[in-house]
């Protein structure tokens, strides 16, 4: 059974950071890509970061490039999301997603595998 557990979300002011973790288990297949979403109250579920198996390629939509880094862990299993300078517009629960290739378009990521979320709270 595959499980992705998250953690490290939480109440930060503005400005501060965070680190989210997620770690997959159960999955029986290497190459998987990995990558964090997040959805607000009343808003779609939004693409936030991913990265390749390999560790050496991410991705980031405009709204977080530059505050937020996605990487790996040395278990190829377990991904990391630092943010910083978190903003109030960050506010949302942050879900982890695991997904094989071939993928079109990771950003518009609704298949895979997911986490059960952890909430960010970001106050002004």
């Amino acid at each position: 059974q595959v499980q992705l557990t998250e953690s490290g979300g939480g109440l930060v002011q503005a400005g501060g950071s965070l680190r989210l973790s997620c770690v997959a288990s159960g999955l029986r297949s290497s190459g998987y890509v990995m990558g964090w979403f997040r959805q607000a109250p009343g808003k779609e579920r939004e693409f936030v970061a991913s990265i390749n198996w390999a560790g050496d390629r991410t991705t980031n939509p405009n709204s977080v490039k530059d505050r937020f880094t996605i990487s790996r862990g040395n278990s190829k299993s377990i991904t990391y999301l630092q943010m910083n300078s978190l903003k109030p517009e960050d506010t949302a629960v942050y879900y982890c997603n695991v997904a094989y290739p071939p993928i079109h378009d990771y950003t518009q990521m609704t298949s895979g595998f997911w986490g059960q979320g952890t909430q960010v709270t970001v106050s002004s």
